[in-house]
């Protein structure tokens, strides 16, 4: 397998981070992103009954085995780090039979050309080289495959302080996704559709603890969703939710 230096950096951060068994500081934000994530697993659910399915940068499992029970044909998950993928094999249950982990580069992917009907990660794309990374899902892809993809914005103001302060808490090549980023992957793949989260529900994260059963939270979210949808203030998002097809 082939790496570039930044591919072994992100290895090494990566491995340090499931060796560690640690929490990551974060983790305490995403309740922001509650509905961000409902949606993710929504809208793979309605893809993978039947299909062949990527999960792009697996990590340690968690998700692949989620989506297992809607019944596609197969899931293989790859990653970089050979920590994740080691804990990922060892909690694999017998049920998920389906499912098949591997130590892989996903800029370089070891799979033959047009062998998914679905790719789909969450947080991975701002590890990568884009264009490199595009360029590899369009080829596994077959004709009129779907992505979908939970990824950074590098533009929420409030976030942006967070990362000031905290540059150990993350891998020191990422690079949460620019306008720029956004208009390649339209460039690259049709029917792109790009929804935006987590202004009003990151501002208030303190404030409720339970997002699924906070009518705070609801409220604000509802505010968000409106907010989110007008042009010049899409900025203000933390994440997004990207859909789109091979083209």
């Amino acid at each position: 397998m082939s790496l570039s230096e930044i591919n072994i950096r992100e290895r090494k951060f990566h491995d340090g981070l499931h060796s560690s068994g640690k929490q990551r500081t974060q983790n305490k934000f995403y309740k922001a992103l509650y509905n961000l994530y409902k949606d993710f697993t929504y809208t793979v659910k309605l893809k993978v009954k039947s299909a062949d399915v990527l999960d792009y940068g697996c990590g340690v499992g968690n998700f692949a085995e989620e989506i297992s029970v809607f019944k596609p044909n197969k899931i293989i998950g790859v990653d970089i780090s050979k920590e994740a993928i080691k804990k990922a094999k060892n909690k694999l249950k017998e049920e998920n039979n389906n499912i098949d982990y591997r130590v892989d580069n996903c800029e370089n992917l070891s799979m033959n050309s047009n062998s998914f009907d679905v790719v789909y990660g969450s947080g991975i794309l701002h590890h990568l080289n884009l264009k490199k990374s595009l360029r590899e899902l369009n080829r596994v892809l077959r004709k009129n495959g779907t992505i979908i993809f939970v990824e950074p914005l590098a533009t929420n103001p409030l976030i942006n302080i967070y990362r000031k302060f905290t540059p150990s808490a993350r891998s020191p090549d990422e690079h949460p996704f620019k306008s720029e980023d956004i208009k390649l992957i339209e460039d690259m793949f049709k029917n792109v559709e790009i929804k935006y989260y987590g202004f009003l529900t990151l501002i208030f994260f303190p404030l409720y603890k339970s997002p699924e059963n906070s009518k705070f939270f609801k409220i604000i979210s509802s505010i968000d969703s409106f907010i989110l949808k007008i042009k010049y203030l899409k900025f203000l998002a933390w994440s997004i939710l990207i859909k789109a097809e091979k083209s």
